[in-house]
């Protein structure tokens, strides 16, 4: 087994479609600019109320990826 060293990033993603859009829009974003992504950990999850409804979601997120050898 290889050993590995991982950096990790804080993103924020956010969706009107629910938590798990928010995610995804986060994870695919950070695909476009870092490479190696292995994992990911929810933080926090918040949104938006307007007019008594939920109108957005949050969720703060830690993103870890592999260090090139």
């Amino acid at each position: 087994m290889s050993e590995h060293v991982y950096k990790i990033v804080e993103l924020v993603g956010s969706s009107a479609k629910g938590t798990d859009a928010a995610i995804e829009n986060a994870v695919n974003r950070a695909s476009k600019t870092l490479s190696n992504l292995d994992w990911f950990e929810v933080m926090e999850t918040r949104g938006h109320i307007k007019d008594g409804k939920v109108a957005h979601y949050q969720v703060k997120l830690k993103i870890g990826f592999r260090l090139k050898d």
